[in-house]
């Protein structure tokens, strides 16, 4: 039997009565802790705030702070996005004359591969020596306070962090020596003659910059580097400093005159200006306080668990509404003398899209408008290229951008794809679904939305039954950069973007009441075909099998990210899902990467399979991410999980992981909320606090000897809760809720 309360609640007291933990946070255990420094860049300690990053690690004998900022980034553009050639009209020309080479030469090799710029580019660093330095120390990023900390076998004690919500960083050693060190290191720029390596993947050679190297200025207790960039572009690094007995304490900040430009101090005068230590870092530890407070959960699996807390660790650490979105790296730029792998660009045929997964059901919507603040402040430049490339109006955005929206080139299919705005636009729907604030809807959501619908209908055309059709499709990453990537028929990765831009576009409308706008949606919408599919599952595109192993599930982003086909649809697509599922798993892992695993255990998730969702996560956890917890794209293990064993690294495959745990706990993507809904069988103690689902409910839940025990939900809204019964998940119950209302369900036995 069940007992149902509903009633208001302040949210404070509701937290406190919860059953299932009295603590909120990442507990000691699920801490990153070493017996030593790491000793490379990719495996610092990583630290920041959104704006600024750090990476603690040693180099040599020295501590090193690798020291980054989201915008110092050189904007020179590409120049064969100026020729008259860069149309899509052109592309499909040579594509249908098979002089396809032309097109890879122009806009893939040269304008991405060869090119240097645009790209991030990464700040400079701090080192710290005295005669101990080089030996092993006690090393442990606490998660509850986002600090480093230190210790040396002769004592020295290193404590260190990025201030929560200010441009500056801190550091203090106790026990220092009297032979201590401290020196600025900037990046080897020097040396213009000098060609440098061409390696996209693994990062291009500094020097290819062709800067004059900049000038660090001494001053007792300050350093300050100033570095001319690009025409127009610097950045400039300051450090302060002061000794007290045997404690050094310090700040440092980093800052570009893309913030200069608007009014924002520079490094110098943020140093100056910054709070002390101990005052900073109560500041600090209260911002983090707050952060862990959203949601909270507890596993019987500690290293999913642990996984869990170290991605939304680092998605406090590279998200701000106030600053740029997550790149490829994030606030983390390589410090090994070359460029970021990739360019450390935002690449949005994936990246950025997953970067943001998780965001919604972990309750950190605040973080999350970042990433919409950006796509609506780079919507006329996005605009702008709509009709420069593709002849048309509406909006579409670059697949590979700079950090103010500009195209970038590369893989064409991708990098100028013609439903890259599509995907995108599905995370405005999201932050209207979990928030259901109108404002949003009537002012952003709906905007951006119908902009992306009304590219699609001016860029399609007719075959021959009459159906719409994109010129050309493709299915990323599907035969790389290839000719053989455009596909004449409309795939089903396109399909999926357009389906969904269509019927969220009809849907919003009508929410607004601009019902002639919703009819032409949605008569546009049937004009499309369906998803393409056979006996295998879902298919690339009509007639093309998933018949080899491959890292990008293209061709089901209609069931999981969009939910345009989904489990709850009936047999027949649960027949298409697991047909689907089984095509994967037939042709394996040979050429997936990280974040291909990530995605799995979505995908697996939705189809209500814990067991397969937690083994896919786990593998990504322990086969694909350094010590410090960053993604790689190759197995790191050689234990085949993967063919590829390279280590760039990337974030999407993070987050899309702290997504994928998020779904076995809780799914609400059908109007309907499921708690508990893809867990193991071996799983009998469980609990989660204030996920977010769609419709503005925060949920708290716990599992107790395997049964669902109590559930708590609280409104945001005036609304209908539509909520799975646990004991019997055929049946939906439904409750009429208000604003601050709380709904109490818990399970009593006979």
């Amino acid at each position: 039997m069940t007992r149902l309360l509903l009633f208001f609640l302040p949210l404070s007291l509701l937290l406190s009565s919860f059953s299932c933990s009295s603590s909120i946070g990442p507990a000691p255990v699920n801490n990153l802790q070493c017996n030593a420094l790491p000793k490379t860049w990719d495996e610092g300690i990583p630290l920041g705030n959104g704006w600024l990053g750090a990476l603690i690690w040693q180099k040599g004998d020295f501590v090193r702070f690798s020291l980054d900022r989201a915008d110092l980034w050189d904007l020179r553009p590409v120049p064969e996005l100026s020729l008259p050639e860069w149309n899509f009209k052109w592309v499909m020309q040579k594509w249908l004359d098979k002089d396809y080479g032309k097109v890879q030469e122009l806009f893939d090799y040269r304008a991405y591969d060869n090119a240097v710029t645009p790209s991030k580019i990464p700040g400079a660093a701090l080192e710290f020596s005295w005669k101990g330095t080089d030996k092993p120390a006690k090393t442990e990023l606490n998660l509850a306070e986002a600090t480093g900390n230190v210790i040396w076998p002769d004592g020295v004690k290193l404590q260190v962090f990025v201030h929560a919500v200010k441009p500056v960083g801190y550091f203090r050693f106790t026990g220092i020596p009297k032979d201590f060190a401290l020196k600025l290191v900037p990046p080897v720029y020097q040396d213009q003659n000098a060609t440098g390596n061409i390696d996209v993947i693994g990062g291009q050679d500094l020097r290819r910059l062709g800067y004059t190297q900049g000038k660090v200025t001494e001053m007792p207790g300050k350093l300050v580097y100033r570095q001319e960039g690009a025409p127009g572009f610097y950045y400039i690094v300051s450090v302060e400093w002061a000794i007290q007995g045997s404690t050094l304490t310090g700040k440092w900040s980093v800052t570009s005159s893309l913030s200069d430009q608007k009014g924002l101090p520079d490094a110098t005068r943020v140093t100056a200006a910054a709070p002390a230590f101990d005052q900073a870092s109560i500041e600090h530890q209260a911002w983090w306080k707050g952060f862990w407070a959203k949601s909270d959960i507890h596993l019987p699996d500690t290293v999913l668990q642990k996984q869990w807390y170290l991605e939304q660790y680092k998605f406090g650490s590279a998200a701000r509404a106030d600053a740029p979105p997550i790149s490829l790296q994030a606030v983390w730029t390589a410090d090994n003398g070359k460029l970021p792998p990739w360019k450390g660009d935002f690449h949005n045929d994936l990246n950025t899209q997953l970067s943001y997964w998780p965001a919604y059901s972990a309750n950190h919507l605040d973080l999350e408008e970042g990433y919409l603040n950006w796509l609506w402040d780079i919507k006329p430049v996005a605009e702008k290229y709509t009709r420069a490339y593709f002849g048309v109006g509406g909006l579409n955005v670059p697949g590979v951008a700079t950090l103010q929206g500009e195209p970038m080139g590369g893989w064409i299919q991708y990098s100028f794809g013609p439903t890259v705005s599509a995907w995108l636009a599905q995370h405005f729907y999201l932050h209207w679904r979990y928030t259901l604030d109108r404002k949003f809807l009537a002012e952003r959501a709906y905007p951006y939305i119908s902009s992306v619908a009304q590219f699609l209908d001016e860029f399609s055309v007719r075959d021959s039954s009459g159906l719409r059709k994109l010129p050309l499709s493709s299915s990323p990453e599907i035969h790389d950069n290839s000719p053989q990537a455009w596909f004449n028929q409309t795939t089903n990765f396109d399909i999926g973007m357009i389906r969904f831009a269509f019927d969220k576009a009809a849907e919003l409308a009508e929410e607004l009441g601009k019902n002639d706008e919703a009819a032409k949606w949605t008569r546009i919408l049937n004009e499309w075909p369906g998803f393409a599919y056979d006996s295998t599952g879902l298919n690339f595109a009509p007639g093309q099998q998933y018949l080899e192993s491959h890292r990008h599930f293209s061709h089901l982003v209609g069931w999981h990210p969009l939910g345009m086909i989904d489990w709850s649809d009936g047999p027949a697509e649960q027949k298409i899902l697991t047909n689907t599922l089984r095509t994967l798993e037939k042709y394996g892992p040979d050429w997936w990467c990280g974040y291909s695993y990530s995605w799995l255990g979505n995908l697996y998730a939705r189809a209500f399979d814990g067991e397969k969702a937690a083994v896919a996560l786990k593998d990504f956890a322990t086969c694909f991410t350094l010590p410090n917890s960053f993604h790689v794209n190759g197995d790191q293990t050689k234990s085949g999980k993967s063919k590829f064993l390279y280590r760039p690294f990337t974030l999407e495959g993070n987050f899309a992981f702290a997504a994928g745990l998020q779904e076995m706990l809780i799914q609400s993507h059908t109007g309907v909320i499921r708690v508990f809904p893809a867990i193991p069988a071996s799983w009998k103690e469980v609990s989660f606090k204030t996920l977010r689902a769609e419709g503005a409910f925060l949920v708290s839940a716990n599992l107790v000897n395997g049964k669902v025990a109590r559930i708590e939900i609280r409104s945001e809204n005036d609304g209908i809760c539509r909520l799975a019964d646990p004991e019997n998940n055929k049946n939906t119950l439904e409750y009429p809720m208000k604003a601050g209302g709380v709904l109490i369900w818990t399970h009593k036995e006979n």
